[in-house]
């Protein structure tokens, strides 16, 4: 079944590939978007690896709660699907958000949890960004958070980006739940305990036990996560001249890092990378 009723939650997930094959993964998607997002990395890591792919709760397919969408929660509901599956340890694998949540995950169930990788992971933001992601966290509480959001997802993109990625999640946002975008964007930079913005990031970081590979977009946050990673193994790369959703608009990319790290042969063409459309031949 691909739904699994959790402890105040029933979460959609797939779980794709060999149940016995080593270090099985856990993709979980960012803020305002769902499991879709790995749609292109799915076919070449389930060749060799159980993959489970959850709609976070408040978002897709999954339910939606009056509250507790925070990244906390969001991990705890991890926690139980990854012990109703009898899988783990995962490495747990995020995006932006989802960077949030895999890394409450690995520091509060160590025991699910043997590795860490994060795509433009949603912390680290220098401490001057704190006002502005405040007043971000208000406006989505404010008369028209859909507004706000997508003005906050215009700036995930470059020149480079395929139109398909923003029409995707331009979609995925105008279908969203405004609590679940409000509640969730506030606990990760706003309310007390948020760990998106340094120096509260440092330690959330840095208390990972677990190897890590983070690929960045950003260079200045890459070489801050440097410093503070500890694990012997753990990496912090900059991938220059992408955006927030560098795991989507290079894929095979992605999907090669992620292999060679673990230590896995990485095949030639692990995904196919999306296509943008050709011009018209002119007449």
């Amino acid at each position: 079944m691909p739904f699994a009723d959790l402890p105040g939650v029933r979460m959609f997930y797939t779980d794709d590939g060999p149940a016995a094959a080593p270090d099985p993964l856990l993709l979980v998607h960012g803020w305002g978007a769902d499991s879709h997002e790995w749609v292109h990395h799915l076919p070449a890591l389930a060749a060799g690896h159980r993959v489970l792919a959850p709609d976070l709760r408040g978002h897709g397919y999954s339910g939606v709660p009056d509250r507790d969408n925070t990244p906390r929660a969001m991990a705890a509901d991890l926690a139980a699907l990854l012990e109703l599956t009898g899988t783990g340890p995962v490495v747990a694998v995020g995006h932006s958000m989802g960077g949030q949540v895999v890394g409450h995950l690995a520091l509060e169930r160590p025991d699910l949890v043997g590795a860490v990788v994060t795509a433009d992971p949603a912390y680290g933001y220098a401490r001057g960004l704190a006002p502005a992601l405040a007043r971000m966290a208000d406006e989505l509480r404010g008369p028209d958070p859909i507004a706000t959001a997508l003005a906050l997802d215009a700036w995930d993109y470059t020149d480079d980006t395929p139109p398909w990625i923003r029409a995707w999640h331009t979609r995925r946002l105008l279908a969203a739940r405004p609590h679940v975008l409000a509640e969730s964007f506030a606990a990760m930079f706003a309310d007390a305990g948020a760990v998106g913005v340094r120096p509260a990031s440092d330690a959330f970081a840095g208390g990972r036990t677990q190897p890590t590979l983070s690929l960045w977009s950003d260079a200045g946050r890459a070489g801050w996560e440097r410093t503070v990673l500890a694990h012997p193994r753990s990496r912090a790369l900059h991938r220059p001249g992408t955006g927030h959703r560098l795991h989507e608009e290079r894929p095979g990319d992605f999907v090669r890092d992620l292999l060679h790290w673990l230590g896995a042969p990485a095949p030639e063409r692990p995904t196919t990378e999306p296509q943008r459309p050709r011009p018209a031949p002119d007449r």
